[in-house]
């Protein structure tokens, strides 16, 4: 990500991995580093981040009838949740010079839906561009574990709503963590690789040299 970007203009940076992998614990803590340096940062996720996203997310995530959602049917509901938080939350808040960090984007549609439930990737591409428009990450972290340990976390977890991604089978987490690292390597420019297992005030230290590397 070039730092010689307009001097209005703000950066959107992602955050993906697999469940269990620490993304949501470690925007919050680069959200505070980068505040702590002056910038003015917007936290989202996806699906969510709007009104309109949120409903959609109750749908994909914890509706009972979502159980026999089918793989078309799920990659348009995120799309259609990506296309409003572009619009309504991602674009203005990068216009008015904002850091963006996002739980997810347009790569988990490529990972979870593509890769994962196997559709086709021209479709997915294509619904991909169209639900974001000229919106592309600036920096992509991928937080990276091995799909056992993901897997071990989730399933340690309390939470009185459950979550359909997190209840998928080891072989569907083997095939997340895949695809992440197979979209990194094609994408290096993009891509920061960091590896989520140690403890994670160390993960988070690695995240924030590479981002500061590239941003400040």
């Amino acid at each position: 990500m070039p730092k010689q970007n307009d001097d209005t203009r703000g950066y959107l940076i992602t955050f993906e991995g697999s469940e269990g992998s620490g993304k949501s614990t470690q925007i919050s803590r680069i959200a505070n580093r980068f505040e702590d340096a002056g910038y003015e940062v917007v936290v989202t996720r996806e699906p969510g981040g709007t009104r309109i996203g949120e409903e959609v997310r109750q749908i994909l995530m914890h509706n009972d009838s979502s159980s026999n959602m089918t793989p078309e049917a799920e990659l348009l509901l995120f799309a259609a949740s990506r296309a409003q938080l572009v619009r309504e939350v991602i674009s203005p808040a990068i216009e008015n010079g904002c850091i963006v960090l996002c739980d997810r984007f347009m790569d988990s549609t490529t990972v979870y839906q593509g890769i994962a439930r196997q559709i086709a990737s021209e479709p997915v591409k294509l619904i991909n561009e169209f639900a974001v428009g000229d919106v592309e990450p600036d920096v992509t972290v991928v937080i990276d574990v091995p799909a056992e340990l993901g897997f071990e976390r989730i399933k340690t977890r309390v939470s009185d709503l459950t979550d359909r991604m997190e209840e998928e089978n080891i072989d569907f987490y083997q095939k997340v963590r895949n695809g992440y690292l197979m979209l990194a390597k094609a994408m290096p420019e993009r891509f920061i690789i960091v590896d989520g297992q140690p403890q994670r005030a160390e993960v988070e230290e690695t995240i924030w040299r590479a981002l500061r590397d590239r941003v400040i």
